[in-house]
């Protein structure tokens, strides 16, 4: 264990940052060409459900806007590797998106609704619980142009579209890629709590964990109950929020009753171009991420992932918004870990774009602690461990 100079730095970033980085990109790939066998047969059998491909751009909403196109497709020609549809929430861990396809010409709902049904779709007299700000019902009729499958009752219910038999639908389908593919020795669904599809990936140097979110993604504005940024805020620049807006935001079918609002897009632009003024931010970044992996916070499933971390940066890049406070990777970073110190101890981490959403409202607490206790250690006596 060694302090934080600069030679320490640029060490522990040679051997474990970049190690990282190149094992998990051969990961990727890996997890990306069965995901496309999988989709491109689910696809073939349902069209509702759209193959993923490394072009980046799959969802018709993208196609038909060719401004909307080709910056996106700018944005993916750019020097850092980026699968859009691919979250990495730690090595062996993973989001994957699937788009939806046939819903089109979306438009905000005007009325609020409270309806919920149980699994075969008879709908309950009370509310099981109330949405958060990061979810939303959705129905059918909030998009101007539907195919006649998405009014099916396989995944619709006297109007809304319900993301439990959606789900059940797409895992179906799944098991049967599994099989047609012949990847049963590479792919296997794993049983758990909840509607949402896990499965277990077998690659060459670890197993990996995904979870498959059917998603719709909507290109073409912006939520109106997300008041983002908040006023008299320096980062990011008007100009770059604006950027980040006209990219829009995701509906993820990842829970039995409401859709889960998404921002990978606005979270990829945000990172782009993070430090064209010279800063130390996404030195930062890497740096704590593979300290969280190392030391923090390890093992298969973490209670905090690189998303958390990811928020934690937006927030400290706000407060601290001018070129002047990344010139010291010294003092940016620990300005960093104690902002991760603080929302771990308090259980409590505020989306970047979703001010009312607890990100750790449903994390276990005594992993926290723990958490919160190993970074309190490194605090007093802050060391990389490079041998």
């Amino acid at each position: 264990m060694k302090p934080l100079t600069e030679d320490v730095v640029e060490q522990y970033i040679q051997n474990k940052v970049n190690v990282r980085h190149r094992v998990v990109s051969k990961t990727v790939d890996e997890v990306q060409k069965i995901i496309q066998q999988l989709t491109t047969d689910i696809s073939n059998k349902d069209s509702r459900f759209q193959a993923i491909s490394n072009s980046g751009i799959h969802n018709e909403n993208f196609k038909d806007q060719p401004a909307l196109l080709a910056k996106w497709s700018a944005l993916l020609q750019g020097k850092r590797p980026f699968h859009p549809s691919i979250q990495v929430l730690a090595p062996n861990q993973f989001l994957i998106t699937v788009p939806l396809l046939g819903l089109c010409g979306y438009k905000e709902g005007q009325r609020r609704h409270w309806r919920y049904y149980t699994a075969h779709g008879a709908k309950l007299l009370s509310p099981v619980r109330d949405p958060e700000e990061l979810q939303q019902w959705l129905e059918v009729e909030q998009f101007s142009k539907s195919l006649q499958q998405w009014h099916e009752t396989d995944v619709n219910i006297e109007g809304d579209l319900v993301p439990a038999k959606i789900l059940a639908v797409f895992r179906e389908l799944v098991e049967g890629a599994i099989v047609t593919c012949n990847l049963a020795d590479k792919v296997s669904i794993l049983e758990g709590f909840g509607s949402m599809v896990r499965v277990a990936f077998e690659t060459t140097n670890v197993q990996v964990e995904v979870e498959l979110a059917p998603t719709i993604e909507i290109p073409t504005c912006w939520p109106r109950k997300i008041k983002w940024p908040r006023c008299f805020k320096h980062w990011p620049s008007q100009e770059k929020v604006q950027y980040v807006k006209s990219f829009g935001f995701d509906l993820l079918a990842s829970s039995n009753y409401h859709w889960n609002l998404g921002f990978s897009r606005a979270e990829h632009i945000l990172m782009e171009g993070l430090d064209e003024d010279g800063g130390c931010r996404m030195r930062c970044f890497r740096v704590m991420r593979q300290m969280k992996e190392d030391v923090w916070c390890a093992g298969s499933k973490p209670v905090l992932t690189s998303f958390h971390l990811q928020m934690v940066l937006f927030w400290t890049c706000e407060k601290y918004p001018h070129s002047k406070d990344w010139q010291c990777f010294h003092t940016g970073f620990l300005r960093m870990v104690r902002k991760l110190h603080k929302c771990v101890s308090q259980h409590f981490l505020k989306h970047y774009f979703i001010k009312n959403t607890n990100l750790l409202k449903y994390a276990n607490t005594n992993d926290l602690d723990v958490v919160a206790s190993r970074l309190s250690v490194f605090l007093e006596n802050p060391v990389l461990p490079v041998d």
